[in-house]
């Protein structure tokens, strides 16, 4: 594995980051992970309150309809959250201008590296370690991109909470964010710079 100097395409990679693009597809990002599944009992789904407790009138006491309203201890919920889908929507240029806003600040804040190709022996972290060691990077979080995973790399880097490994078709502006130094092999530039020019 060597650094590669290469050039890059100024269209992907030197543009001009635009801040409330980047913003949003992150939100966009984030509210896709959320899941929304949680679900509460309202007055019609609790067990019990077939009758109504007492008689309308002339009892002094207040009026009920059903010891299952909100107000009585094991009445349903009022008003609580129902199952959800939180996902927002982006147009498709303002994605490719988020992805290549978010290469740009890494290429301006000189945390990109471009190497030639990742290749492990054997499939144990202490080789991935050894990677990250020579590149300088051992306490950082790492994001890689590669053309294609091998099952050595995936394995090696999966006990190591701080790398996190993908093609260039996953690629996306939250990981990218999230991670202190990109990592591409040239090949993934190659396949990026031709799916976003």
């Amino acid at each position: 594995m060597e650094k590669l100097d290469i050039k890059l395409n100024k269209e992907v990679f030197a543009i001009t980051p635009n801040d409330n693009v980047v913003r949003d597809a992150i939100q966009v990002a984030r509210c896709g992970l959320r899941q929304g599944t949680y679900k509460v009992k309202n007055r019609s789904e609790v067990s019990g309150g077939g009758r109504k407790p007492w008689r309308q009138k002339r009892t002094g006491r207040a009026r009920q309809g059903s010891i299952r309203a909100p107000q009585w201890r094991g009445g349903g919920i009022a008003l609580g959250p129902v199952p959800r889908d939180y996902s927002l929507k982006m147009n498709r240029k303002e994605r490719q201008l988020a992805l290549k806003s978010a290469l740009s600040y890494k290429v301006r804040d000189k945390e990109l590296i471009v190497v030639d190709k990742i290749e492990l022996e054997t499939p144990k972290t202490k080789e991935m370690l050894n990677l990250l060691n020579t590149l300088e990077l051992n306490d950082k979080k790492v994001l890689i991109v590669m053309k294609e995973l091998t099952e050595n790399v995936i394995l090696a880097s999966r006990n190591l909470q701080n790398v996190l490994i993908m093609e260039p078709f996953e690629l996306n502006v939250l990981d990218i964010i999230n991670a202190d130094f990109l990592v591409m092999t040239g090949d993934a530039v190659k396949m990026v710079e031709e799916a976003l020019k």
